[in-house]
């Protein structure tokens, strides 16, 4: 029996998972496309088949010919959207981040531990990777030695009007947060936010490099250049005391011609990132049809933990100091 997938927001993000709903998830069928721009929805709907379209999200969850549910719409949206989906007692794939707020966070962990069973799935697709899966191997294997330092940076070409390096903190730098977490194992204890001298933090895509201390005693620095220019470029590598290991971006060609050799960079994240979101959505579809949740995939405890690492980040880099990361101590649900 076919899973049928209520898709909230249409925009970038959920036309991408409407089409790998409709053409990469045998099992799954895109049930219905909800967007507040009804045109927007059915232009969605027409390319991928979906059975019907809508405007409002909390009449979709509701509906009986859902199953489940994957969240695509504003980061607002996220906290009250889950929750209601757990109140109607439908899994749901989230986008990061849970919720805007480390306070929304835990409500939306209060309803599903009262639930009774795991509903929410979040969207830190970088898990999936097969170049984190790697680096995360080959630690847990022994190869690398004990881990000392993760170096992480992430760059865009162009960043959107208004974005600043506070945003570069709460809206780009928490899939590093997460990433990091999941490959070393380990919670954070501090973080440190700097600047580049000079640069104005309130300018459009303002550069931010951030510091992080776990609770194993690692460093992981995060660099988020939004205003790159060149290209979508994101890299990372792990030290351990034995070796390290370096992340290779796929490359599929290579261009020789007039005395150059050029290697293009992707624009965005979608073509860097296209195979880690089928395999979380595998996952997802996989947790929806036996209630058992993906070992490598992020749950609601995690995103909190990605919201208390970048509201403190914020802090960090308005006060000028290296901040504690204070978290709640791990619920008995999640552990």
């Amino acid at each position: 029996m076919s899973i049928r997938i209520a898709l909230l927001g249409a925009g970038i993000m959920g036309a991408d998972h409407a089409r790998i709903v409709s053409g990469d998830l045998p099992g799954a069928t895109l049930q219905v496309v909800c967007d507040a721009f009804p045109e927007r929805a059915k232009a969605v709907a027409d390319e991928c088949g979906a059975a019907d379209v809508a405007a409002d999200p909390m009449a979709v969850i509701a509906r009986r010919d859902v199953d489940a549910v994957l969240i695509a719409s504003p980061d607002e949206t996220h906290a009250p959207l889950s929750i209601a989906a757990i109140a109607a007692g439908k899994p749901v794939l989230c986008e990061k981040p849970l919720a805007q707020s480390s306070a929304d966070c835990l409500a939306v962990m209060e309803a599903e531990a009262k639930a009774g069973r795991f509903f929410v799935q979040v969207g830190f697709m970088r898990r999936f990777d097969q170049s984190y899966a790697e680096m995360k191997a080959a630690l847990d294997g022994g190869e690398l030695g004990q881990a000392i330092m993760m170096h992480n940076f992430h760059r865009n070409v162009e960043a959107p009007a208004n974005f600043t390096g506070q945003m570069a903190i709460t809206n780009s730098a928490p899939h590093e947060y997460d990433v990091a977490r999941f490959v070393l194992g380990s919670d954070y204890r501090s973080i440190s936010v700097f600047q580049p001298a000079g640069v104005d933090g309130s300018q459009t895509g303002a550069p931010v490099f951030m510091v992080l201390e776990t609770n194993g005693g690692q460093l992981v620095n995060i660099e988020i250049n939004n205003n790159a220019a060149y290209g979508y470029d994101v890299r990372s590598e792990l030290v351990g005391k034995k070796g390290a290991i370096s992340m290779n971006a796929p490359v599929y060609s290579r261009l020789d011609v007039a005395l150059q050799s050029v290697e293009r960079y992707a624009p965005d994240w979608r073509p860097r990132f296209a195979e880690a979101y089928r395999r979380q959505n595998k996952a997802f579809l996989k947790f929806v049809e036996t209630g058992v949740p993906s070992p490598i995939a992020s749950n609601c405890w995690d995103g909190y933990c990605a919201a208390v690492v970048a509201e403190a980040g914020v802090r960090a880099l308005a006060e000028g100091r290296k901040v504690p990361i204070e978290m709640i101590g791990k619920p008995a649900f999640y552990r």
